[in-house]
């Protein structure tokens, strides 16, 4: 299934790994223009070498801390010189912490806020106006299940993705009618690099055998008795920042492997 009549571009924040590299490259093999952004410079260029490489599309990697509302302005200048209009917009980028509520500072609810609510919220501001303006886009921001069902020690966490929950389904009702959709795609348990490193800390920290017994728990708690590849979850972004989904706004989808069936 084509998924896009014509070549996007495609803007992916955090898109240096994880989902949002899986769903950039799935749309650079159908011909989109992708620009990857990501705080690591080093990793985003070579990310964007690599992509071009395994697909043959033009990509770019560039360097942008979308907590900063004028990193994002000149990132999406940069990105709108070098391939034109900016067609769709995947909000991928995040932090995690591990730690009970009672147990986190102030300076822990701000990084992740700012990560993880304002980033979204600077680059919707910034690209918005442009897709109204040209009457297409599409917008996908990431969430989580811990924003719907809410989960122990990533309380502002899922705090913050509950508010991108609001942010979308309000926002998605203002632009609308001008051919620009906004939708979110809320990931079960998934093995990106991210999710890894918070799994290398609570191994050391637990001990090997009751860190076994805590994965064990958890596959349990997946029907699939796996947890998502970013693969898994690439293709629903993909799908969603695609053409073919147009009809499709201000949604919360699950790709979860039926961790929860809300």
């Amino acid at each position: 299934m084509k998924l896009n009549k014509e070549p996007r571009v495609t803007v992916v924040t955090g898109g240096a790994r994880g989902i949002g590299y899986a769903a950039a490259r799935l749309l650079a093999e159908e011909g989109a223009k992708i620009a990857l952004v990501d705080l690591d410079e080093a990793r985003v260029q070579q990310s964007a070498k690599t992509l071009a490489a395994e697909t043959g599309a033009e990509a770019i990697g560039l360097r942008a801390d979308i907590t900063s509302m004028e990193d994002v302005q000149t990132m999406a200048a940069m990105v709108s010189a070098k391939f034109g209009s900016i067609h769709a917009l995947i909000n991928s980028a995040a932090v995690l912490d591990d730690k009970l509520f009672l147990d986190s500072k102030p300076a822990d609810w701000q990084r992740i806020i700012n990560v993880c609510l304002y980033g979204p919220m600077n680059c919707l501001h910034v690209i918005l106006p442009g897709m109204t303006k040209q009457g297409y886009g599409r917008v996908v921001c990431m969430a989580s299940d811990s924003a719907r069902l809410g989960q122990a020690r990533l309380s502002y966490y899922a705090a913050a993705k509950a508010a991108v929950v609001a942010l979308v389904k309000s926002v998605a009702q203002e632009v609308g009618a001008n051919g620009v959709t906004l939708n979110i795609v809320s990931p079960g348990a998934t093995n990106t690099e991210l999710r890894q490193e918070r799994e290398e800390s609570m191994r050391k920290q637990m001990g090997e055998e009751r860190y076994a017994r805590r994965v064990q728990t958890v596959l349990k708690m997946y029907p699939t008795r796996r947890i998502g590849e970013p693969d898994d979850v690439g293709a629903m972004v993909a799908f969603l920042a695609s053409d073919r989904a147009g009809w499709i706004t201000g949604q919360i989808v699950s790709v979860n492997g039926g961790f929860a069936m809300p």
